[in-house]
């Protein structure tokens, strides 16, 4: 007898396929806001990311978000989805370590040694 079947979702930034609770819902609401869905139930075109900061970060950065959505994202929404999601990393499956300083940080590095 086969198992039971467990719904899975691609994520938006970096295309992989995990099962949808390991995937962070965001959606577009009927009035055009853009927000997490932690319930996956809520009103509106949806899209998956995963819940680490990077998967953010690309989402943002290659716009994947927005044409998922078919919307553009407010500064306001997209700091609301930033704050949202960090908040949930310490519930998250994939966690980071709390003493990684981000991403940011050797980008911003590189970033300046090459603008010299």
């Amino acid at each position: 007898m086969a198992g039971k079947h467990i719904p899975e979702r691609s994520c938006v930034a970096c295309r992989r396929v995990k099962p949808k609770r390991e995937l962070v819902r965001i959606v577009r609401r009927p009035d055009g806001s853009v927000a997490v869905d932690p319930t996956g139930k809520a009103p509106g075109r949806g899209a998956y990311i995963g819940p680490s900061r990077e998967c953010l970060r690309l989402a943002l950065e290659r716009r994947a978000l927005e044409r998922a959505l078919q919307t553009t994202i407010s500064a306001e929404d997209r700091a609301a989805l930033e704050a949202e999601l960090y908040k949930r990393r310490a519930s998250c499956p994939w966690r980071e370590p709390a003493s990684d300083a981000g991403p940011e940080q050797p980008e911003l590095e590189a970033g300046a040694a090459s603008a010299a």
